[in-house]
């Protein structure tokens, strides 16, 4: 009989939330093969069986918490296929879609409805309005237990009081889930009457404006996981780096007319766009070669300079949440390795099978607002490396060209910026704008065709 723990998820992660068992007792699982979904603080992830055998026992129910290293489920490696034994044994529940509810920057989300509600906020300087305690909230709707996904849900569903007759679970054989509860929770009219029940006076400092009262019609949509996180984790970075921000100009013609001479073959060969990224990510690496303090982290009195680059490229989910998946040792691979393996985790993110290690611990970032036509964005620093580049969009620009003769005129190029920002207790300007002008001489007198 063969223990399954929960493995290892990434730095400085000591637990993980079972989201979904793809396997139920009684059934054969194959070494490799997605056993059960887990989310953490900063990634929802699928767990591969570690070996090929029958589930004899479950031990960790969807929506439970457990610790790194806990056993979570029991194989036989003989195969045989007893009766389940566990009373916490789950079928395979569908999770949360991961574009919806999808990992990455820390605390677990709480449903939102067990937050009180405020009434209308106080001036700082008025004295607090003393309040009689609230009504007792209406006995509960019967809600069958087998269907509640949780005890988050559990505890919302309760919260609820009367309205949970209301709520309609859209998961596997009918189980209610943290989306369904929220759905009815923040309903127009049934938000109303939770905060009614609740109703407490807040008294808000006098510089944090009173949210507005919701109008007739509107709709409120509550923040899933990947954007709480992503609230929280930037606001810790403005709190954590001294953030600054260079900017330089490339011309990418030499890089065009690689592409346009290729990109039929390419695209017909491959399957994708040859885009400008592979080309940034190729010149960025050999950038980092001679500014190794780019390819750092900061700890407690000072870096850790990296001996390879693992690179994260942040992915837009479908306007979901933003994720930032590794490609890991870069400088490695020459620019047609990067543009694969850059389509193929983003393909793996989007369609919600990013792995745990897809993950933590990359050492630099690039944010590629480039494909939306963005003139200049100012990204954020993804912790705790020490800089982050933007790629921004690419046009027709007329521009000064001068030949072999020191002769000037003007001509037509692809041009488009490059912002970095970067943690100024890891370096000074100089070093910064240093970095960036290596990264514009390779972009603009790299042999490009000679990649291909």
């Amino acid at each position: 009989m063969a223990e399954v723990q929960m493995p290892e998820l990434g730095e400085n992660i000591t637990e993980g939330t079972v989201t979904q068992w793809f396997k139920s007792v009684g059934e054969v699982t194959t070494a490799g093969e997605a056993l059960f979904g887990v989310s953490t603080d900063k990634v929802d992830a699928e767990v591969p069986s570690p070996i090929t055998g029958t589930i004899t026992e479950i031990r960790a129910a969807v929506g439970e918490t457990v610790a790194i290293g806990a056993v979570v489920a029991m194989v036989d490696a003989q195969g045989a296929a007893p009766a389940p034994k566990s009373a916490v044994s789950a079928p395979a529940a569908s999770a949360p879609s991961p574009s919806a509810e999808s990992p990455t920057p820390t605390p677990a989300p709480v449903a939102a409805s067990s937050e009180p509600a405020p009434a209308l906020a106080v001036p700082a300087s008025a004295a607090p309005v003393e309040q009689s305690p609230p009504a007792p909230a209406p006995a509960a709707s019967p809600v069958d237990a087998r269907l509640v996904t949780s005890p988050v849900v559990r505890k919302l569903i309760n919260e609820l009081g009367s309205d949970a007759s209301l709520v309609t679970g859209t998961g596997l054989d009918g189980r209610i889930t943290r989306k369904d509860a929220e759905k009815v929770a923040y309903s127009e009219g049934h938000l109303a009457s939770a905060r009614t029940r609740e109703a407490r006076v807040q008294v808000l400092p006098a510089s944090v404006p009173t949210p507005p009262a919701p109008s007739a019609g509107a709709n409120f949509v509550p923040f899933n996981k990947i954007r709480k996180i992503t609230g929280d984790r930037m606001v810790a970075t403005k709190a954590i780096s001294p953030h600054v921000m260079n900017v330089v100009e490339v011309d990418y013609e030499r890089i065009e007319s690689v592409r346009r001479k290729y990109q039929d073959r390419w695209k017909s060969k491959e399957g994708f766009t040859l885009t400008y990224l592979p080309f940034i990510a190729r010149a960025l690496v050999q950038s980092l070669r001679d500014f190794p303090h780019m390819n750092a982290s900061v700890v407690e009195g000072g870096l850790v300079l990296h001996p390879h680059v693992d690179l994260n490229i942040a992915v837009d989910m479908n306007f979901e949440g933003l994720l930032a998946p590794i490609m890991r040792q870069v400088e490695d691979k020459r620019m047609p390795a990067i543009a694969r393996e850059i389509a193929e985790i983003a393909s793996r993110v989007r369609s919600g099978k990013a792995r745990a290690e897809d993950i933590a611990n990359g050492t630099f970032t690039i944010s590629n607002s480039g494909p939306f036509g963005s003139f200049m964005v100012a990204p954020l620093i993804n912790q705790p490396q020490v800089a982050i580049l933007s790629t921004d969009g690419i046009s027709r620009k007329p521009v000064v060209v001068t030949d072999v003769e020191g002769n000037e005129s003007i001509a037509i190029h692809s041009v488009g910026m490059l912002v970095l920002s970067w943690d100024h207790r890891a370096f000074d300007g100089a070093y910064a704008a240093s970095f960036l002008r290596r990264l514009k001489e390779i972009l603009e007198s790299h042999d490009w065709a000679s990649e291909m």
